[in-house]
């Protein structure tokens, strides 16, 4: 039984508070490995040619509720931003489920679940991390990087306190103890 796995036993063993407790300590690490992530991708995909170029086209984007300014980096910034977040949101669901909730929930079931909600706060985070960008760039003459990675937190944080309590219900299903 690895230190992990002693402290989980220890924290179900003092009661469903505790063990609630102990599990938001982990989520907050995976959270922190999943934004490490996110805006290592966030920083690196830009640097990539058709995605340098993107950016430098001077071209707005906007489809639908979704509109990043020529200003912000437009499609560019769209495709990177979200890539990144897409990415975070994978590794966040296979760490949580295995190692903060111990769960031997179906992924069968519990993907699908996942997916929905995450292409939901995606589209939420499409929406608001450009205009945060915007408002950041614009009103506050901060530069492009630093706008960027305060309009990333600013979404990060959004998820970081809804995806809690989804995972808790998704996850619940603990897994089968090993002889």
């Amino acid at each position: 039984m690895g230190a992990l796995d002693k402290i989980d036993a220890s924290a179900e063993a003092k009661g469903s508070g505790v063990k609630t407790f102990w599990q938001f300590i982990k989520f907050i690490f995976v959270s922190l490995l999943a934004m490490i992530v996110q805006f290592a991708l966030l920083n690196l995909l830009k640097l990539l040619p058709p995605i340098k170029e993107m950016y430098a086209s001077g071209q707005d984007f906007q489809w639908w509720v979704f509109v990043c300014p020529a200003a912000i980096g437009g499609l560019g910034y769209f495709i990177v931003n979200n890539t990144a977040n897409i990415v975070a949101q994978i590794v966040s669901f296979f760490v949580n489920r295995e190692k903060t909730f111990n769960s031997g929930a179906n992924i069968a079931i519990t993907l699908p679940i996942y997916i929905v909600f995450t292409v939901a706060l995606i589209a939420f985070s499409a929406w608001l991390n450009p205009t945060l960008k915007d408002v950041f760039m614009e009103k506050l003459s901060w530069g492009d990087d630093l706008s960027a990675n305060a309009a990333t937190m600013i979404c990060s944080a959004v998820q970081f306190f809804l995806y809690f309590p989804v995972d808790k219900i998704l996850f619940r299903k603990p897994k089968e103890k090993k002889e």
